[in-house]
C-alpha cells in the first residue's frame, strides 16, 4: 500500500509504509501549497525532478531539516549543495536504471523539458510509482511502462510548460498505469485545465482520483 498526498502544483508527499518521500516540494511560495516546508516530519527522501524555482522549491529546506536524502540528477544536486544542503546527504544521479537508495529503489527516466529535467520512478513495498516531471510527450514513455511497470503515474496536465490533458492521456496508455494521477495544472493562470478531461480519455482504461491540494489517494491493500 502507498498514499499520494498531492501538495499542489508537482508536490507529492508518498507514504510506502516502511518509507516516505517528497517530490518537487514547491511549498512556501506556492499559492496552492496545502502544506508549508516547517510542516513536512519525518520525510527520507526529497526527489527534485529538475531545478527551475517551482520544484527545487523548499528541497534543501526539507532535507537538512529531516536529515534526508535529496535525490536529483548530478548536478541539480550540486547546486543544492551550493544553496546550503549539507554534503552527506546530496545523491547525484543521472537517468539510467534503479539504484537502492536503502529503504526504496528509485530510477530516473528521460523528460523533455529544461533545467536538467528527469522523471523519477520509485519502487517500495511492492508499489512502482511513476513521477514524470515536467515534460512533452515523448514516444519512450512506452519503454517506461514495458521495463518499470508503473502502478500509479503522476502526469503534468496544465500545458504551456508541459503536455496538456490530450497528450497526458496518450502518455497515460503507453504507461499503462492502473491510476493517473494528474498534476502541475491550476497554479497559475498559463497552466489553468479542467482535469475532468483527462479522466473522461481515459474512462475505462485507468483511475484518475481528481484530487484537490491535500487531498490523497491510496493504491493497494
Amino acid at each position: 500500500m502507498a498514499e499520494f498526498k498531492w501538495l499542489g502544483h508537482a508536490a507529492w508527499l508518498i507514504d510506502f509504509g516502511s518509507a516516505k518521500a517528497i517530490i518537487d516540494p514547491f511549498l512556501d511560495g506556492n499559492p496552492s501549497s496545502a502544506m508549508k516546508s516547517s510542516d513536512v516530519k519525518g520525510i527520507d527522501y526529497v526527489f527534485v525532478t529538475h531545478n527551475h524555482f517551482d520544484h527545487m522549491g523548499d528541497a534543501v529546506k526539507i532535507a537538512n531539516a529531516n536529515n534526508a536524502k535529496l535525490v536529483a540528477v548530478f548536478e541539480t544536486a550540486e547546486e543544492a549543495k551550493k544553496a546550503g544542503l549539507r554534503e552527506e546527504l546530496a545523491v547525484g544521479m543521472n537517468i539510467g536504471t534503479y539504484a537502492n537508495l536503502g529503504k526504496l529503489e528509485a530510477a530516473l527516466t528521460l523528460a523533455l523539458h529544461s533545467g536538467n529535467p528527469s522523471g523519477v520512478v520509485i519502487k517500495c513495498n511492492g508499489v512502482t510509482a511513476y513521477h514524470a516531471g515536467d515534460t512533452g510527450l515523448f514516444g519512450d514513455m512506452k519503454l517506461i511502462g514495458e521495463m518499470y511497470k508503473p502502478d500509479v503515474a503522476m502526469l503534468p496536465i496544465g500545458g504551456f510548460f508541459t503536455m496538456g490533458p490530450k497528450e497526458a492521456a496518450t502518455a497515460a496508455q503507453w504507461l499503462n498505469a492502473k491510476a493517473v494521477l494528474p498534476m502541475h495544472f491550476n497554479t497559475f493562470p498559463a497552466i489553468r485545465q479542467n482535469p475532468e478531461g483527462l479522466k473522461e480519455m481515459l474512462k475505462g482504461k485507468a483511475e484518475v482520483p481528481i484530487l484537490k491540494p491535500g487531498d490523497s489517494y491510496r493504491f493497494g491493500d
